[in-house]
């Protein structure tokens, strides 16, 4: 038995005789409850919430977008499982200007906001007494960390305004009342208003036609009867449109994207069937995504039955489609099955990353995913040269008090580690374990202790073979093991080939054989670069290669980072543009960062081209940067 609170099955049997105000609909008594983890590795030290006394089950959101003073607000209304003897809940918020609580019969609840803590928000304690449903009146902040208000000069459209939420890893606690850990899964539902024409979509499934107010006004009602991870609860808001892909996939997009979105996605239905044949059952119903503005901090986010994506990776050829795989990747290792604590993030990112490459050779081929691959290895090799081998943040499990070594190791030495049993143990053996791991653990919180001993248990034939896999080192230990499976060399040949050429006698490549490379081999030909080069050889490689004219971001951001820590005067114009347009921060802060390292040359560009940038970015972006650049209010 996984281990639950030993209060819980006590208070499943309880419930109904503790609860005096009025009841939930009929409808709740059949959601799904998940359960709640107590072992020392599962308490989340980034929530308020004590979830053994009193926690969340379900949220009912009623809210009003104003798009005016940028702010949304109306009520909460939360079901809560709780302990005969517990007397009061606590929940997470940031900012929320919180008016009034009262229990299911309209009784006034008394409720404390108590003392901000940077980077955690406030804990909201409410006297809940007998109640177990409870209703929250409140207003988000106009600055709410999770959400991004858009003007319309920063849409496609340029007409009407823009509204879109990211709530990783604990933001949601901005415009939302509830308990903000990964580990307390809820399910959801929510009427939301907004302006005519603008459209609405969230992570639930739409309740049919919106509904006509008489205010000029739409209500959208959407339903997630799974209980998610609260930071999976997403909304966006704008002029935009939808066309389907297949019978349960589609995406939206501002009209003037739609087009070039829908023809980038196309495949999508094909990789939810090959998923579900990899793995098991697709279980949310629908897969929809939504292309959203720029301005989007991440390439996706894995918001249930609606992946929010960047534009950043329509490239026209579908070259950078990963990102759709491993988005989709995340319905099965992080929506179903997700990690309890953000120390164990791996087992979102990392398990998502090998079976996006899974996706990825079953749609594009052996060689794409063989490519993709060796990308991804050669990320994690850069990362331990730079940090070193020994550094605690360069393990899987990242305990409080970790400096994290990055994304290189939570998304691509998970992927390294999976890739590695499977070479060891078979793929048809591996394959049975995982899907019986996420057969095992649906819609449940899990650990790094409690993937390791299903390890053991389901996936090693032996103690003696748990001890050849380098189980626990692979998760505790920092580095990589010496029995991890490297790519094949021969995945790159080619390209490494001509990137020794151009270093030994500056040979480029001719412009018919770079176009018919794929954009990994491109990219890998970019990465293998020699890192010093002089601004005629950057011109050279510009004409021949087109880099600054390419319409693939990856590739255009590599060619900017190569320029800029060159001091090539040419590339600033182009970076500035890139800058302007794009807000994900995975290509904003390197390329600031690298203007930043440039003696006295790149400062004074990098905080010319911030000011006029940084009003554009989502706070996640403008949280990272802040810190390179030293922005002062």
């Amino acid at each position: 038995m996984r281990p639950i609170a030993a209060a819980l099955s006590l208070l499943l049997a309880t419930t109904a005789c503790t609860t005096m105000d009025a009841q939930p609909p009929a409808a709740s008594a059949e959601r799904l409850v998940a359960p709640i983890l107590t072992t020392p590795d599962a308490v989340d030290s980034s929530t308020f919430a004590q979830p053994q006394v009193a926690r969340v089950t379900h949220v009912a959101l009623d809210l009003a977008l104003d798009f005016e003073r940028d702010r949304v607000g109306g009520t909460a209304t939360l079901d809560i499982l709780a302990r005969p003897d517990a007397s009061q809940i606590v929940l997470d918020s940031d900012g929320l200007q919180v008016s009034r609580v009262t229990d299911g019969r309209g009784n006034e609840l008394d409720f404390d906001i108590g003392e901000r803590v940077e980077g955690k928000g406030a804990p909201l304690t409410i006297t809940i007494g007998n109640a177990r449903h409870i209703v929250i009146a409140y207003t988000a902040n106009p600055q709410a960390s999770a959400l991004q208000w858009l003007d319309p000069e920063q849409t496609a459209g340029g007409e009407y305004p823009f509204l879109f939420s990211q709530g990783q890893a604990i933001l949601n606690r901005s415009w939302i009342p509830t308990q903000d850990s990964p580990g307390i899964r809820q399910t959801w539902e929510a009427r939301v208003t907004a302006p005519k024409p603008l459209d609405v979509v969230m992570s639930g499934i739409l309740q049919g036609e919106p509904e006509d107010l008489s205010n000029g006004r739409r209500a959208f009602r959407f339903v997630m009867d799974k209980p998610v991870a609260p930071y999976l609860i997403a909304i966006a808001a704008g002029d935009i449109d939808f066309r389907a892909i297949g019978p349960r996939t589609g995406v939206w997009a501002e009209p003037a994207i739609l087009d070039r979105a829908h023809w980038e996605v196309a495949d999508t239905e094909d990789m939810v069937k090959e998923a579900e044949a990899l793995y098991g059952p697709y279980r949310w119903g629908r897969y929809d995504m939504i292309v959203l503005p720029p301005a989007f901090p991440f390439g996706g986010m894995e918001n249930p039955v609606m992946t929010f994506l960047t534009p950043t990776f329509i490239a026209g050829d579908r070259s950078l489609t990963g990102l759709v795989a491993h988005e989709l990747a995340h319905s099965w290792s992080g929506n179903l099955v997700t990690n309890a604590v953000w120390a164990d993030s791996w087992l979102n990112e990392g398990v998502t990353s090998y079976f996006e490459n899974r996706i990825i050779e079953e749609i594009y081929g052996e060689k794409r995913a063989e490519q993709e691959a060796a990308l991804s290895f050669a990320a994690i090799e850069d990362t331990l040269a730079e940090v070193g081998t020994d550094v605690p943040g360069t393990a899987l499990h990242q305990p409080d008090g970790t400096d994290s070594a990055g994304s290189a190791i939570v998304y691509d030495k998970g992927a390294a580690f999976l890739r590695t049993l499977e070479h060891e143990v078979g793929r048809e053996r591996f394959d049975a374990w995982l899907r019986q791991w996420f057969d095992n653990h649906a819609f449940e919180p899990a650990t790094s202790a409690m993937i390791y001993e299903d390890m053991r248990k389901n996936l090693a034939h032996s103690e003696a073979e748990a001890e050849r896999l380098r189980l626990r080192e692979w998760i505790y230990e920092p580095g990589l093991p010496a029995n991890v499976a490297r790519p094949d060399p021969a995945a790159f040949a080619t390209v490494d080939a001509a990137a020794a050429a151009y270093g030994t006698s500056r040979a480029i490549p001719a412009a018919a054989a770079w176009r018919k490379w794929s954009s990994a081999e491109r990219q890998r030909f970019l990465q293998k670069l020699p890192q010093q080069l002089s601004a005629e050889e950057l011109a050279q490689l510009d004409r021949q290669l087109g880099l600054a004219a390419t319409g693939n971001n990856e590739e255009l951001f590599l060619w900017l980072e190569l320029a800029l820590a060159n001091r090539y005067e040419p590339a600033v114009p182009k970076a500035e543009a890139f800058l302007a347009e794009v807000g994900r921060a995975k290509f904003v802060r390197p390329l600031f960062a690298t203007l930043m390292e440039e003696g006295e040359w790149g400062p004074p560009i990098a905080q010319r081209i911030y000011a006029k940038t940084r009003p554009s970015y989502h706070a996640v972006t403008r949280g990272s940067v802040d810190k390179v650049v030293g922005w002062k209010e």
